[in-house]
């Protein structure tokens, strides 16, 4: 018990350390950088850095974390490293070292959700019912973090943490209190339990690593349906997470926006418990496309709606759907589809196609489109003005691709059908 608490603490400071700054972050650069053309390129380039770092983070786990440091050492390293460049960051006012600065620290931050994992995995005796308890906690960090930096619970009522600081999600206060935290962490992750590499000796495979190995199952027609799309909507995903805390803290919700967008992992934890009733009853395909449509319906609702706060929270609480129903399900999906020997694979694949490839894509399109429709997001008025060719975009984009979904995904297999997911009895 002793050391799934450990565990836990791990994975609360893991998602603390990312939630302080990251919802916020868009406001505090729109104000930074206000005047400057092309800001909303500088707002989607920035958050980009998240999506570059994540798809070199296989080389630096496969390479390090599994031939030559334990994985708990190498978590501690690059935390403490990632530290330093926080806060350089919170002293950087030009776009372009902002940019190298933020790489810098992701390319830190990136592989260590996958040692958390690992850690997790090889000090746990039953994975699959102890590692989604220990997950919750990270989940509660990424709340937490809302709610300190915001210093108001949920937007309810004022949660002073935070004394002597106002507006911290508006200035570099929040990538301080990342760092801080982020020096804690590294310290303390070096007293976690003994995670020793699984792969010394053993020749490095890139191909293995990124989940190339994989790419046979593309020749499953319906498997090969799920990963385009899952590339597809992971475009306007990026718009949610690197605009809405902007755009909702101009028009409504100000200092206390990071409170409110909590909200959205307060869904997330609601629904994830759902999700085996409705896959018992729905089956991959519907929950799938009730996940898709969900991203369309929030962009709606910010599109059309922008001045009516309750749609705005609306929006914001349907992340539980959005991400449980798509995310949980195509990972549920995947392993089923997948042969054991190549499940890990699978699934570091369908990572690098959405939270890798596909939100790098969305983070440049969404700066650019930005641009384009001269977006002012530094101000209520600018939203107002913008705010439906905004939204609509991507709305659009999203219903497009659950729409092909729809029409090309014909998965008649055990593993996609309504029911229990079978269990794999080799």
């Amino acid at each position: 018990m002793f050391i799934k608490t450990r565990l836990g603490i791990m994975m609360f400071l893991q998602f603390f350390v990312w939630g302080v700054f990251f919802v916020t972050m868009g406001t505090y650069l729109g104000k930074l950088f206000e005047g400057r053309e092309g800001l909303n390129s500088i707002i989607g380039g920035s958050y980009a850095t998240q999506t570059w770092a994540a798809l070199f983070a296989p080389l630096i786990v496969g390479f390090l974390g599994d031939r030559y440091l334990n994985k708990e050492h190498l978590n501690g390293i690059l935390h403490l490293i990632g530290a330093v460049f926080l806060w350089w960051v919170s002293s950087v006012e030009d776009p372009s070292i902002f940019f190298w600065a933020l790489l810098a620290f992701f390319i830190c931050y990136m592989p260590t959700l996958a040692l958390v994992n690992t850690i997790t995995f090889q000090n746990v005796n039953d994975i699959e019912s102890d590692f989604p308890k220990i997950r919750l906690w990270g989940t509660f960090g990424w709340i937490f973090a809302g709610l300190t930096i915001s210093e108001s619970f949920f937007g309810l009522f004022s949660f002073p943490i935070l004394p002597g600081i106002e507006d911290g999600g508006s200035s570099a206060v929040q990538f301080k209190v990342a760092a801080v935290v982020s020096v804690i962490y590294g310290i303390y992750s070096f007293t976690l339990p003994a995670s020793p590499p699984e792969g010394r000796g053993e020749p490095v495979n890139v191909i293995k690593i990124l989940g190339f190995d994989s790419l046979n199952l593309m020749r499953n027609p319906s498997y090969f349906i799920f990963a385009l799309c899952s590339f597809l909507i992971c475009i306007p995903l990026a718009f949610y997470y690197a605009r809405t805390g902007e755009f909702a803290s101009a028009m409504h919700f100000g200092d206390r926006t990071a409170g409110v967008m909590a909200l959205g992992q307060v869904s997330e934890i609601v629904f994830m418990a759902l999700v085996p009733f409705f896959l018992f009853r729905l089956g991959v395909k519907w929950m799938l496309l009730v996940g898709m449509f969900a991203w369309a319906l929030r962009y709606v609702l910010f599109g059309l709606l922008p001045g009516v706060a309750p749609m705005v929270v609306f929006g914001i609480v349907l992340h539980g759907i959005c991400y449980d129903f798509f995310f949980v399900t195509g990972q549920l999906y995947t392993d089923r589809v997948a042969p054991r020997e190549m499940r890990t694979s699978a699934q570091a694949l369908i990572g690098l196609l959405t939270y890798g490839a596909g939100m790098l894509v969305g983070n440049y399109i969404l700066g650019w489109w930005g641009d384009r429709i001269e977006l002012d997001p530094t101000t209520q008025a600018g939203w107002e003005a913008r705010a439906k060719e905004f939204w609509l975009m991507p709305a659009i984009f999203a219903a497009s691709v659950a729409v092909f979904f729809f029409l090309a995904f014909w998965d008649k297999s055990s593993a996609a059908a309504p029911g229990d997911l079978p269990v794999d009895e080799s």
